[in-house]
């Protein structure tokens, strides 16, 4: 027998995809709301026939977010991204389409949003993303003061573009040529990897607990790591050892202002054909801070959720392909 109905905003990405799965198993229907339909058929395998719908959503359109929340007993938000392109940048997407969808609950009388933002969401940070993000949850929570935000931090598994992208860059051949990995920063900053499967068990939870609103809880995985130590794990792995090459703040914001500055407004790098710039201004404003659980947050275990994934039991199993030898190359193979 089903809960009740969940809209999900943006399930057909990375998180949505283990999110429509989990709110299923949960006992929810849910109803999933992208920009492209004709793209997203995928996410009906998250349940059985009738439990996941498709729905054409555009979280900038009032009209469309309206509709799309219509008959819902609850509504999950995990729209962002992670670098501008075209018309798709922070202000629109982060902000005020979340205020769009938090104005549109309040009218239609659902009391629990579930908000995914992210580890580091500052109204006052100097990193447009992260900037957002905090003003997204300051404009959620006055709006519709029932709401639960949750703030994972790097996100990873199988789809992951954390993992995935320095072991393609570990891999490439030219880093055969020059082994090295840029460690923005000397590669001290810290990070907390959260698999996610858990992300998607703390969505489901926070959907119907009931005292926990106008909370916020910071999900991380069950360690921290440097970078230094993230590019050494990855080298592991993928039996490439590649040296961290220090590349001082000043430096990577440079380069990344550039590559930024490409990918937003030149064509065709802004129509996508080109994928994501290797690194953005923004994304080395966002790296001078630990990207880790706050000592006084509320944390994923506060929802009940104590088992977590680690990157070592689960990360291996999908970086096979950048080895030299494929899925059984052994370390050492030649």
């Amino acid at each position: 027998m089903s809960k009740g109905l969940v809209t999900l905003f943006g399930g057909s990405g990375f998180i949505g995809r283990y999110a429509a799965r989990q709110l299923v198993a949960a006992g929810w229907r849910v109803r999933v709301a992208v920009r492209r339909p004709n793209l997203a058929g995928d996410v009906r395998l998250a349940g059985a026939p009738g439990w996941v719908d498709l729905v054409q959503a555009n979280i900038r359109d009032k009209a469309s977010v309206v509709a799309a929340v219509e008959g819902a007993d609850a509504v999950v938000n995990l729209v962002g991204i992670l670098f501008e392109r075209g018309r798709q940048n922070f202000a629109s997407t982060q902000l005020e389409g979340a205020a769009n969808i938090a104005q549109a609950c309040y009218e239609a009388g659902i009391d629990r949003l579930v908000h995914v933002s992210a580890i580091g969401a500052d109204a006052g940070s100097l990193s447009s993303y992260a900037r957002t993000k905090g003003q997204s949850e300051d404009s959620i929570l006055s709006v519709l003061p029932s709401s639960v935000i949750l703030r994972p931090s790097i996100v990873f598994g199988p789809e992951d573009d954390f993992f995935n992208r320095f072991a393609g860059m570990a891999s490439h051949p030219v880093s055969s040529l020059l082994p090295f990995l840029p460690a923005i920063g000397g590669g001290a900053t810290r990070v907390q990897p959260v698999y996610a499967g858990d992300v998607a068990d703390a969505i489901a939870i926070a959907v119907s607990k009931p005292d926990i609103a106008g909370s916020i809880f910071e999900l991380g995985g069950p360690s921290t790591y440097s970078f230094q130590e993230i590019y050494d794990f990855i080298g592991e792995v993928i039996d490439r050892k590649r040296y961290a090459l220090p590349l001082p703040f000043f430096i990577a914001k440079m380069i990344g202002l550039t590559f930024g500055t490409l990918f937003r407004y030149v064509w065709p790098l802004s129509t996508g054909i080109f994928g994501a710039p290797p690194i953005t201004g923004d994304q080395v404003e966002m790296l001078k801070r630990d990207n880790t659980v706050g000592p006084e947050a509320k944390t994923i275990a506060d929802l009940g959720i104590t088992e977590l994934e680690s990157i070592e039991a689960i990360v291996p199993s999908y970086l096979w392909p950048f080895r030299a030898y494929g899925q059984y190359h052994q370390k050492g193979d030649q």
